[in-house]
């Protein structure tokens, strides 16, 4: 039987121990669902802090319940270190590190070619080595596997290498890391069989392609399409705002069409750490090609600019009032990218913080997922602040960014002197909502 062969029965038999390097909102779910699958899984992480959570059954990301932790942690299955040469005992290196943007929206991989590099040290025969950050097509061939042949293995015959993206969507109910269908590109056909051995004792559904070029940009595909779709609604709400036509009851009546139509929509800009990023990752690789992604760029710039649009809203919405946006106290409600999650990742919400704070407003906001809010986009650390009556009326502006469930809107727009809304949150309030501007 060949080195591939008996690998790939190693994973099908659940006998080989999973390593996962980067314990964020993508790694820590996927070593997880490896440990409840009956693998040993270590996890890797340079933050001391999540390795001891770990350690001791704690979880830092709500949607991963912290019983689900101690349960496996409990049962020896799943472990924590920051001592990265215990790869050299995983017979799976899987990277979930950060794919950031650098200035000039130039791709950041240096997360990925350290990591590569620590892995490259501990490489042995046999091993598998997986990239699941996402990254511009050829990152895989181009840049992880000249750092890896250097040990003098050989890929496809002594280690394996493929890419395989994340496709983690924090706080959906209907779709976890076992039930989304898992893209498998290898570098070579025999990387490929290991991979999708890896992965189908994990997931129900393993979608095998011909290559990990193809699996990179399928990856950006699916985020371009929500990135430029979105800009679109966003850049319609603009005109919609100007003809007096309420752009939700669009989407609604539009999204009746049962054939050729995906409902998107408006709000106040782009968060997360895919949608905002991943699409310049093919942008700047197109121009190495000399191809310009026109329609990726125009999108930035729309998304962009939605920040700068909503507080030009709560501008004008006070001048209505006889208020000048200077000294004024603006309450935010939501700082989190998304409903019902509590990350702060490209968060829309930081943009406009900073953008209220550079015309003199005075901010403060709630938010019951991120009772601390810190970022390099900001100067200075924040508190949420209680969401009462007397808050409420205290503040001059209520501007909702991000519509948790959990929010009492009726709350808020009972008592609010004016309310600038992005979300539509307020639209089912019982309340009169005479003091409502939409934005």
């Amino acid at each position: 039987m060949q080195l591939f062969e008996e690998t790939s029965e190693r994973f099908r038999s659940r006998r080989a121990k999973i390593g996962i390097v980067g314990l964020g909102y993508a790694g820590l779910p996927l070593a997880c669902s490896y440990a409840e699958a009956g693998f040993h899984v270590v996890g890797f992480d340079i933050d001391a802090l999540k390795v001891q959570a770990i350690s001791r059954g704690q979880s830092y990301i709500r949607h991963i319940d912290r019983e689900r932790i101690d349960r496996l942690v409990r049962a020896g299955v799943l472990t924590a270190t920051v001592n990265f040469a215990q790869l050299a005992l995983c017979d799976a290196a899987i990277i979930c590190v950060p794919t950031p943007l650098a200035e000039g929206r130039v791709p950041d991989l240096n997360f990925v070619i350290e990591t590569t590099k620590t892995i490259a040290k501990y490489l042995h025969r046999g091993q598998l080595v997986v990239l699941e950050s996402t990254t511009y097509p050829g990152t895989t061939d181009e840049v992880l596997l000249p750092i890896l042949v250097e040990s003098g293995l050989r890929v496809g015959e002594d280690f394996f290498l493929a890419f395989s993206p994340e496709r983690e969507d924090p706080a959906n109910r209907e779709f976890n890391t076992r039930t989304i269908p898992k893209i498998v590109g290898g570098v070579t056909p025999n990387c490929l069989q290991v991979a999708s051995a890896a992965y189908g004792e994990v997931v129900e559904r393993v979608v095998p392609v011909s290559s990990a070029r193809v699996a990179e940009a399928a990856k950006l595909l699916e985020n371009i399409y929500r990135c430029v779709n979105i800009a679109m609604i966003n850049e319609l709400k603009l005109l919609f705002e100007r003809m007096n036509i309420d752009t939700w009851q669009v989407v609604k009546a539009a999204s009746t069409k049962p054939f050729g139509f995906t409902p998107f929509y408006p709000g106040p800009g782009l968060g997360g750490h895919c949608i905002p990023i991943d699409p310049f990752y093919l942008s700047w690789k197109a121009r190495q090609y000399d191809f310009q992604t026109r329609f990726i760029e125009l999108a930035g710039e729309i998304n962009s600019a939605l920040p700068g649009h909503v507080v030009d809203r709560v501008a004008s919405a006070l001048n209505l009032q006889g208020k000048a946006l200077k000294g004024t106290n603006i309450l935010l409600i939501g700082v989190a990218y998304k409903p019902d999650v509590d990350d702060v990742r490209e968060s829309p919400a930081l943009a406009i913080i900073k953008l209220l704070h550079s015309r003199l407003a005075r901010v403060c906001y709630h938010d019951p997922l991120v009772p601390r809010l810190r970022s390099r986009h900001l100067d200075h650390e924040m508190s949420s602040v209680d969401l009462t009556v007397e808050v409420v009326q205290a503040v001059d502006a209520v501007v909702i960014v991000t519509n948790h469930s959990s929010i009492d809107y009726d709350l808020i727009v009972s008592n609010a002197n004016l309310i600038v809304d992005t979300r539509n949150a307020t639209a089912s309030c019982r309340a009169v909502k005479d003091n409502v501007s939409q934005a």
